[in-house]
């Protein structure tokens, strides 16, 4: 029998009246955090030897290859996985030694905007939660000269509680805080490396002790920490997983040596590549709006769906940040891993199971079913500046940090197919761009037309207007909506288009959860479902590399298009091409 248990004391108090009495092959999970969690989760989420399945290696045995095993599933009754109660879980303490476990988290570039703006936030309120264990320990690790109360004063200043949850906020903050620390030490130097083992040690006392260490630095130092960490610091008796920030290379070929560079130190299953957008909320449920809704399933195809368009915009530009941008461009920052990420979960066949491997084969096979994007499948802009309402808005190369005559597109529109049975012929739309007249991201479904539609006339010439449309609007103001022709009330036969609505700050009192702090918590209880496999990866860097190189070596400029604009006049002519029309930028979903 394989323990998992989540330390969030409301979902096991919840439980313990209603469990059945455990079997053997039961895999015991506890509710986390009031999340709700799958089984497949929870299976392997701690280091417990004395209770595990034959055959079932430690979770991060360093010296096993793939050292987590799948278990055989747990046996379900009346539609929920078999549990114990927490009586009878804790007369198994003697077995698990949970108690005796310990979490060390390294922040790694602590100092950095990342570190302050997203990963200390998102363990503060994991903590707030209740979602971390009860022995863990949370170390900053940078270059830069500071204190631990330095780092505390830090830190403190960009924490806050949940909008829906505020009882006792400072007195959680002190607490927080108390537990984190700083150690200053280069980034290559294994000596400094072992001075901050020497204090995880003292703080992990006689405890099995857990490291986890959140890569936020950039990659070309990647290498250099993974070595110094898992030479010097890696836990002996515990596991020891590294979460990896994007950006994965820049292409093909320094993709697949930073794969090879990290594997010399790790096993894959010790890397997490994390991409923030697989951790927000609408995005995670694109697999239950479609495997469980009958309604969703069979139109999940070529025979009803028309195209499908993946949208992202920002209403400014690189702000005096350019630098970092300039290197890697548009198409590389948000197409190739965020918005192909959204593509593959929307596309895949139903996995056989919720476990991680199943999801991410699901994934891998459509991005190998998938061409590489062409020249005249892709249109490339950037902005320029542009005056309005008496401010004058700054273009790319405007930007001191921007070279003058860069052609690094901030703007890009692709069209790409898939070559399977499921969606043969159907476009895939993608646009991402910066310095737009609006900040979202969206998923957007249009159906085809209803074949000799007896209302055709309601609608003039323009079908378009008639057509069925899915919106999945992933941010701001998170809401899905569906599209949908209704007749006006009254004595005449007048059509309109209505949308059916889920908004989901009007549905749910809950605050919705960073993406970090589901991306976190899933990396402390090993859960890989939403993060990149190397295999994986490769398939992505496959479909744009080509077209990426091509656009470098002959240094196609950009169209421009002015700031704050709805982008360059080319992403029309490429939709309509394939007889598409951008969705309506308008915010529908304000509508009744």
């Amino acid at each position: 029998m394989a323990l998992s248990c989540m330390r969030c004391p409301a979902g096991a108090a919840a439980r313990r009246a209603a469990a059945p009495p455990p079997s053997p092959t039961a895999a015991v999970s506890f509710a986390r955090c009031g999340f709700g969690r799958s089984t497949a989760a929870a299976a392997g989420s701690w280091r417990i030897h004395a209770v595990a399945p034959q055959g079932v290696k430690a979770p991060m045995d360093p010296n096993v290859k793939n050292a987590v095993t799948p278990t055989s599933p747990p046996k379900v009754e009346n539609g929920s996985p078999s549990e114990i109660t927490l009586d009878e879980f804790e007369d198994l303490s003697d077995l698990s030694k949970n108690d005796d476990s310990t979490v060390s988290i390294t922040v790694v570039g602590a100092s950095g905007d990342l570190a302050k703006k997203k990963i200390f936030p998102a363990l503060f309120a994991l903590y707030y939660e209740d979602c971390l264990p009860k022995h863990f320990t949370i170390f900053g690790y940078a270059r830069s000269k500071m204190t631990d109360a330095e780092l505390r004063n830090m830190v403190s200043k960009t924490l806050t509680c949940r909008i829906d949850k505020r009882e006792n906020c400072n007195e959680k903050m002190d607490e927080f805080l108390k537990r984190c620390f700083y150690h200053s030490g280069q980034y290559d130097s294994e000596e400094h490396f072992i001075d901050l083992d020497k204090k995880l040690k003292q703080h992990e006392g006689s405890r099995v002790s857990n490291r986890l260490f959140y890569l936020s630095i950039p990659p070309n130092i990647f290498l250099d920490v993974v070595k110094c960490a898992s030479k010097s610091t890696s836990s002996v008796n515990g596991w020891t997983r590294v979460i990896v920030e994007k950006p994965f290379g820049r292409d093909s070929e320094s993709s697949a040596a930073l794969t090879r560079g990290l594997k010399q130190y790790l096993v894959e299953d010790q890397i997490f590549r994390i991409d923030h957008y697989l951790g927000k909320e609408l995005v995670e449920n694109l697999s239950v709006l479609r495997f469980s809704n009958l309604v969703f399933e069979p139109l999940w195809s070529r025979q009803y769906i028309r195209n499908v368009q993946l949208i992202f915009s920002e209403d400014f530009g690189t702000e005096g940040r350019g630098g970092y941008f300039d290197s890697y461009g548009i198409i590389r920052d948000i197409m190739q891993n965020h918005l192909l990420q959204i593509l593959a979960l929307f596309a895949m066949e139903t996995p056989i199971s919720l476990e991680a491997e199943d999801i991410r084969n699901e994934k891998v096979k459509v991005l190998r079913s998938m061409k590489p994007l062409q020249l005249e499948d892709v249109v490339i802009g950037q902005y320029k500046s542009h005056t309005k309402g008496g401010t004058t808005y700054p273009g790319y190369t405007d930007d001191k940090t921007v070279p003058k005559d860069s052609v690094t597109p901030t703007f890009a529109a692709a069209a790409l197919f898939i070559n399977n049975a499921r969606w043969d012929g159907v476009p895939f739309l993608m646009k991402a761009g910066k310095a737009l007249h609006t900040k979202r991201a969206e998923i957007r479904v249009q159906f085809h037309h209803v074949p000799g539609n007896l209302y055709k006339g309601s609608f003039g010439t323009d079908l378009d207007r008639a057509t069925n449309e899915l919106v999945i609007h992933v941010q701001p103001d998170e809401a899905i909506y569906l599209k949908i022709n209704n007749k006006i009330p009254g004595l005449g036969m007048r059509l309109d288009r209505s949308n059916l609505k889920l908004h989901y700050a009007a549905r749910y009192s809950k605050e919705i959860p960073d993406a970090y702090e589901r991306l976190l918590l899933d990396a402390i209880e090993g859960e890989r479902r939403l993060f990149i496999r190397s295999d994986e990866l490769d398939a992505a860097w496959s479909l744009f590399t080509p077209l990426l190189k091509e656009l470098e070596e002959k240094r196609i400029a950009p169209e421009l298009y002015p700031y704050g604009s709805r982008g360059p006049v080319g992403a029309h002519y490429l939709a309509a091409k394939y007889n598409v029309r951008w969705g309506d930028l308008n915010a529908e979903h304000y509508k009744a």
